[in-house]
């Protein structure tokens, strides 16, 4: 079946708040500004793949119509993050009049929590001395690296995952668009492989519908080189009868064939740990010693040998339990 060159994720970008997915509550809220013709400053926080962006594009549409992007600016200041970008750069286009009959300019600052605390410290007088002809949204993964002077001077707006039920609705709409034919397991492995973050999905998708006629678990799993929840269930299951080596070989596979890394493993046990049968006080003791792991390979630790040891603790637990 060929396949539309086109990137789905921007081909099936929202053009409306009305468009936006699993964020209800947002949008009833920013719809709400639309109707009034007028935003405060934005703050939206959230995981990756929520819509964030999206919300703030679609904002624009609505608020500004077809010349939108005479009185929109996005800028990643990830790529522009020291205080020399705020004192320039930004505030050059903050102190220009808006073009039109647009009573303000939005400037739209993806990934926020990466500038600099002096970086911010400049953004906030900025951001008062201009709010008469320009209204700034920021958006971020973690509210908490904003300085609070920031935080106090917008509305805040918390995405959270994109639900199950809203996930799947879509990616159904877009497999019939494009004519992808997904079984009901390959619809449930992108459900768990996104794990609320849509772009992930619609990436995973598109790329799995290139690979083969018929999109089912075993393609998706495959195209995001991630491992199959009872695989990992069955390696705990392993490592806490006190089979060390047995699981270990159950490891190797995961990080030699599936080509997974450290951090993505442990992200996938952390959620077949809690969602496993186990007694809750094991998992309390499994889980607190899965962060200790997480923290070391987040620090530099050699992966191989973090996971063995996790492993090995896992052994023990389990002669001791028996």
């Amino acid at each position: 079946m060929p396949v539309d060159s086109e990137i789905w994720v921007e081909k099936y970008r929202p053009r409306t708040l009305s468009e936006i997915v699993g964020q209800e509550e947002v949008v009833q809220r920013l719809m709400g500004y639309v109707e009034r013709k007028n935003i405060p400053h934005l703050l939206f926080a959230g995981p990756p793949g929520t819509g964030k962006t999206a919300s703030a594009i679609a904002l624009a549409r609505d608020l500004f119509g077809e010349n939108w992007r005479d009185n929109f600016i996005e800028m990643n200041a990830s790529d522009e993050r020291g205080i020399d970008v705020v004192r320039h750069k930004i505030k050059e286009f903050a102190r220009t009049a808006p073009i039109g009959d647009a009573p303000f300019k939005i400037i739209f600052l993806d990934e926020a929590d990466a500038l600099t605390a002096d970086a911010q410290a400049a953004l906030r007088r900025t951001m008062e001395m201009y709010s008469r002809i320009c209204r700034f949204i920021l958006s971020c993964n973690y509210v908490s690296r904003i300085i609070e002077p920031i935080q106090s001077r917008c509305a805040v707006f918390k995405f959270r995952p994109v639900p199950a039920d809203a996930m799947k609705k879509r990616l159904l709409e877009i497999c019939e668009n494009e004519g992808v034919n997904i079984t009901e397991d390959g619809l449930d492995a992108l459900i768990y492989v996104s794990n609320g973050d849509f772009r992930k999905a619609i990436n995973a998708l598109q790329g799995a519908a290139a690979i083969g006629e018929v999109v089912d678990a075993e393609a998706i799993y495959q195209i995001t080189a991630t491992a199959r929840p009872e695989e990992l269930g069955k390696l705990l299951e392993t490592a806490l009868n006190g089979n060390f080596m047995e699981a270990r070989e159950m490891l190797n596979k995961l990080m030699i064939e599936y080509g997974m890394a450290g951090e993505d493993i442990v992200s996938q046990l952390f959620r077949e740990i809690l969602s496993s049968p186990l007694d809750e006080k094991l998992k309390v003791v499994l889980i607190d010693k899965l962060g200790e792991v997480d923290f070391r390979l987040t620090e530099g630790a050699h992966e191989r040998i973090q996971l063995d040891a996790y492993l090995a603790y896992l052994s023990l637990v389990g002669k001791k339990g028996k």
